[in-house]
């Protein structure tokens, strides 16, 4: 008799098998999206915009945190899905222990490296007298809690690998929904102002490591946190890495693209930085969800790829590249009808309320075709083609961005700035589509 895990990667019809794991995950995107603007919101009630840009500027360093916890669980899930596809039971507990410790391990490693270099951070970040103290204050704690944080996104993204994506979806819930109830209390009541908005983070993720550690322990895991199997072999947390890489590439060149935008916007004073940071916020549900549609549905990939079941891995992927388009298309016009009512949450200036409408209209150009760059990424790491999707991860916000936004910047000035966004964003869905394309044909051909 086929288990409930069987049937959902092979013989369930492709469509429910894709809602099966992907909509948790997006749910998870969704309520992370909130958890991403919560900070921000409960921060721009205190009225003053300072706060508001200290917390973006600090914004790259929260993302290369998630993009090392993503690189674990990127690597762990493929290899995690392949191994359940080939029935290891004895390969899937040394990756799982080699995640829990790797991601933990990471995370220590962070912690030292951003407190030591503290300061010369902040300058590259773009602070400036008006802002400096406070996203001191906010990247402080947020580098102390950085080793349960990358544990949270690294390991607690594993648990999806084995099935279990609503456990993966509640231990998100239980940090993401503390962390939007804490923010009121530290910012607010204790007048803690961005310092308290980095401790109901950092406690929100506390309380999600307990869960995911608390579900492992139970009888409904496959997975383990014991570390012997991870040191009989400690190297092979190099396939993990190699893997993880291009999901953790992506979020890296993230991180320094925006700490290059805001460098770039701080010249126009901290209005332009508090703009793009409201403009940001607001169109991230676009690609957001497009990414938590794919990374949903990537063990789906992974399992067809581990199993050579083309038929079930072209039938995937032709959906999921529809339905990205669908789902892009209707997230756009969303974006664009509510652009007034939404910047108005996280900005109380005129000037700055204008500017960050006409960055929205801007940035949700590419919207509808974003999700392709997703769904190629992930198909080639599925694919086991590591250098192929590093490669295309390097594409959007490395290879093209960073220097996009040089060029149009020093051209169009603040409009260059979103314009550099749109054009890299196009360019690097239609690369990536033409490389999954090569992909699979090339898989149909061994």
């Amino acid at each position: 008799m086929q288990t409930r895990q069987e049937a959902l990667f092979r013989t369930r019809p492709v469509w429910q098998s894709i809602a099966a794991m992907a909509i948790p995950a997006m749910i998870s995107m969704l309520v992370m999206i909130l958890y991403n603007m919560a900070d921000m919101f409960f921060v721009a009630r205190l009225g003053d915009d300072a706060q508001v840009a200290a917390v973006s500027l600090v914004g790259p360093v929260f993302t290369v945190m998630m993009a090392l916890g993503a690189m674990v669980s990127g690597g762990g899930c493929v290899l995690i899905a392949q191994t359940l596809g080939k029935n290891d039971l004895t390969l899937l507990k040394q990756y799982s222990s080699l995640c829990c410790w790797g991601s933990a391990a990471l995370g220590i490693v962070f912690t030292v490296v951003v407190l030591l270099l503290r300061m010369p951070l902040l300058r590259f970040l773009g602070a400036n007298t008006d802002t400096a103290a406070y996203a001191d204050a906010y990247l402080t704690v947020l580098a102390l809690g950085a080793p349960v944080m990358i544990f949270v996104t690294g390991f607690g993204g594993i648990i999806r690998a084995e099935g279990a994506v609503r456990e993966g979806m509640i231990g998100h819930f239980i940090g993401i929904i503390a962390n939007i109830i804490l923010d009121p209390v530290f910012i607010w009541w204790l007048g803690l102002g961005v310092r308290g908005a980095a401790i109901a983070t950092v406690t929100g993720n506390i309380l999600g490591a307990a869960y995911v550690i608390w579900y492992v322990h139970g009888e409904k895991s496959s997975l383990t946190l014991d570390p012997r199997p991870a040191l009989q072999s400690p190297l092979a947390f190099g396939q993990v890495v190699a893997l993880g890489l291009p999901n953790a590439v992506s979020s890296f060149l993230s991180g320094f693209a925006s700490a290059f935008a805001n460098q770039l916007l701080v010249q126009y004073g901290t209005m332009a930085v508090a703009a793009m940071a409201a403009a940001g916020k607001s169109t991230m549900v676009i690609s957001m969800l497009q990414m938590g549609l794919c990374m949903g549905a990537q063990p789906l990939l992974a399992y067809s790829y581990g199993a050579r079941d083309l038929s079930r891995l072209r039938e995937t992927l032709v959906k999921l590249g529809g339905l990205t388009v669908v789902l892009g298309t209707g997230l756009t016009l969303a974006c664009s009808v509510g652009s007034q009512a939404v910047v108005e949450i996280f900005l109380q200036q005129e000037d700055a309320l204008q500017l960050g409408q006409q960055m929205i209209r801007l940035l949700v150009l590419a919207g509808p075709f974003i999700g392709l760059f997703y769904l190629g990424s992930n198909f080639l790491q599925a694919a086991g083609n590591a250098p192929l999707a590093a490669f295309v991860s390097l594409l959007r916000q490395g290879i093209l961005l960073i220097p996009l936004l040089f060029v149009m910047n020093r051209l169009f000035g603040v409009t260059g700035n979103i314009w550099a966004h749109v054009a890299a964003d196009l360019s690097s869905a239609g690369i990536a589509l033409a490389l999954t394309i090569w992909q699979y044909r090339k898989l149909q051909d061994t």
